[in-house]
């Protein structure tokens, strides 16, 4: 079995090493197919590309697995979708995933998770679970995975990207990635996968998923256009705009809008974004939806008083 990783990076030279080790090392019965998709960096990112690539070309480094063909281009680009689409063109392998040039691979993971496709041919997409570490590599939280419940994916997305591998004939079958999407990319591709073919939940540890100052699953100055973007994706395959997302898109919008100062003040911007989210949830679904109800629930409530990175924490 072969295992294509696309590794999408633009100036991680911060990072890009220890992602990259985290590749090479991996052990087991499986041919690696490494790809890294450079979108013409300026900082150290190329020479520590280019660093491994000597290594690997003589004989530096022990491989640890049935064999690695390691590839990379750096050129601009138009993200990072943009980025991953010409990865998976290049990609080789039957299993298919992508791992950001911030995230690692938890030792063992590619073995794990090329046993269970060869033990499970019928299954498409498999994830597991994943820790939340800071910009030091330690553990701060852990990813919220769960089993698999397609109804429920339309309103929290339970599948952690690093953690995610896909067979190429359910990612070709269901289109490849949308590039019109920059930042729900990787919740789109699983709705569309999922809701054609089997998907699996493995509770195991795959992955470290990275959270820094610049990344877009913290940063208030993007988080609109994420939620946004997963509204989108809810809306167009389960015809439904769920009050979870609606909130957080709304929350964002007024951070956004309101004068700084303000924001300063958590019953403020929870206010502003109630005011907003009831009439655009009414208008989005057409009325009241009965799957909205099940989500006004206490914990959710208490959620609507911390910070992003409080609730990423648990």
């Amino acid at each position: 079995m072969t295992i294509s990783i696309i590794t999408p990076s633009y100036n991680q030279a911060q990072f890009l090493a220890e992602t990259i080790q985290s590749v090479l090392g991996q052990e087991g019965d499986f041919n690696l197919d490494y790809i890294i998709v450079d979108g013409g960096s300026t900082d150290d990112s190329v020479a520590i590309i280019k660093h491994f690539e000597r290594l690997l070309g003589e004989g530096g480094r022990q491989v640890k697995c049935r064999g690695i063909n390691y590839r990379w281009i750096s050129e601009k680009d138009k993200g990072q979708t943009d980025a991953l689409i010409k990865g998976f063109r290049m990609a080789e392998g039957e299993i298919l995933a992508w791992l950001n040039s911030d995230d690692i691979y938890l030792p063992d993971t590619l073995q794990t998770v090329s046993a269970f496709f060869r033990e499970n041919p019928g299954t498409a997409l498999l994830y597991g679970d994943a820790h939340y570490c800071d910009t030091d590599g330690k553990i701060i939280g852990r990813y919220p995975a769960e089993d698999f419940n397609l109804r429920k994916l339309a309103y929290f997305n339970f599948i952690c990207q690093p953690s995610t591998f896909f067979r190429r004939e359910a990612f070709e079958a269901v289109g490849g990635l949308d590039e019109r999407l920059h930042f729900a990319m990787d919740f789109d591709l699983s709705v569309r996968i999922c809701k054609q073919f089997p998907c699996c939940y493995l509770p195991r540890f795959f992955s470290k998923y990275r959270l820094h100052e610049v990344s877009k699953t913290v940063r208030d100055d993007v988080l609109f256009e994420n939620y946004e973007e997963m509204l989108h994706v809810a809306r167009k395959y389960f015809d439904w705009a769920p009050l979870s997302l609606v909130y957080g898109s709304c929350t964002y919008y007024c951070l956004a809008r309101l004068p700084r100062f303000l924001t300063r003040f958590r019953s403020l911007v929870i206010g502003a974004a109630l005011f907003c989210t009831l009439p655009r949830s009414l208008w989005l679904n057409r009325g009241l939806r009965r799957e909205d109800l099940k989500l006004l629930s206490l914990s959710n409530f208490r959620k609507m008083f911390k910070k992003r990175m409080e609730i990423l924490r648990g």
